[in-house]
């Protein structure tokens, strides 16, 4: 007999009171629900029910048994499903939110290539800076950029959140180019706010590590008009790679020391862990990892 048939009938007759409820419940005789039980009886060498004409009880034995099965069961189950939703397409609604200037310059520009690899896919993107709460606002998955707190939460990491230091070259023509970080003090620089502009740290090839205090005279909350300021001469700007290289190699921006490592933040997806095994939202998280790493 199939001992995962045997464990449902005993789980049922355990739940209904009788084998013969049991039985019932399975479509099977009460003759075949007794050979069940028997069998698994047999096969642990233990008792598992004592029965008498009106009642039956479980053993010490066999309320742990029971107990241990139902949990068997529902793991067998449970990847019943996973291994069926593998084989679907994924298709619905997806409801995501990204950070604001991750989700217009980076985000937006993949979700073309998501949208035709998935085309019974939809998207709702949130654009927000604040760390919402999937539960609450309804959201299967989230990007954030820094350090996670300890949460029930699945993080992927994607590749680190580089940034780059620029300026336009009519900027550098009229103010001169910065030749050692330290040189930045001397100069406007463009920030998102006033603890963005206390220092900027920078790290030679040789490891030498240099915190420059920089000020400058505008502070904008938006990462996308900061590299609009600077593309029209305002100052420096410190900002995500994403966000300016494209400027860089169409001459509209300078990348300032290059060869100096910048900090990094780290950049990852996080998603409940029952929302997995759907596979739209698996597509989407793999998409994620695929394209940002």
């Amino acid at each position: 007999m199939d001992l995962l048939d045997s464990m449902k009938v005993y789980v049922l007759a355990v739940e209904k009171g009788s084998l013969s409820a049991a039985a019932a419940a399975c479509g099977i005789s009460a003759t075949m629900a007794g050979n069940h039980l028997r069998t698994l009886e047999k096969r642990l060498g233990m008792q598992l029910l004592q029965r008498t004409t009106r009642r039956q009880h479980l053993t010490a034995f066999g309320e742990d048994y029971y107990a241990r099965c139902k949990e068997i069961l529902r793991l067998v189950a449970e990847t019943d499903v996973q291994a069926q939703n593998l084989q679907l397409a994924p298709a619905g609604k997806l409801r995501i939110t990204a950070p604001l200037t991750f989700g217009a310059e980076a985000l937006m520009p993949a979700m073309a290539a998501y949208l035709e690899r998935y085309p019974e896919v939809s998207i709702d993107v949130v654009l927000s800076d604040r760390v919402v709460d999937l539960v609450e606002e309804g959201f299967e998955a989230a990007i954030r950029i820094g350090q996670l707190p300890d949460s029930s939460l699945i993080a992927r990491p994607l590749a680190p959140y580089r940034l780059m230091i620029c300026a336009s070259p009519d900027y550098l023509a009229r103010k001169g180019t910065p030749r050692q970080p330290a040189d930045l003090s001397q100069h406007e620089c463009l920030s998102f706010s006033p603890a963005a502009l206390a220092h900027w740290r920078l790290t030679s090839h040789q490891d030498d590590v240099c915190s420059v205090p920089v000020s400058g005279r505008l502070q904008v909350n938006h990462g996308q008009a900061l590299r609009v300021a600077a593309l029209h001469g305002m100052g420096i700007v410190l900002q995500p790679a994403f966000l300016l290289e494209t400027d860089v190699r169409a001459g509209r921006l300078v990348q300032l020391f290059p060869t100096h490592a910048l900090p990094s933040r780290p950049l990852s997806v996080v998603y409940l862990p029952d929302r997995y095994r759907s596979p739209k939202l698996r597509s989407f998280v793999d998409f994620l990892v695929e394209r940002f790493s």
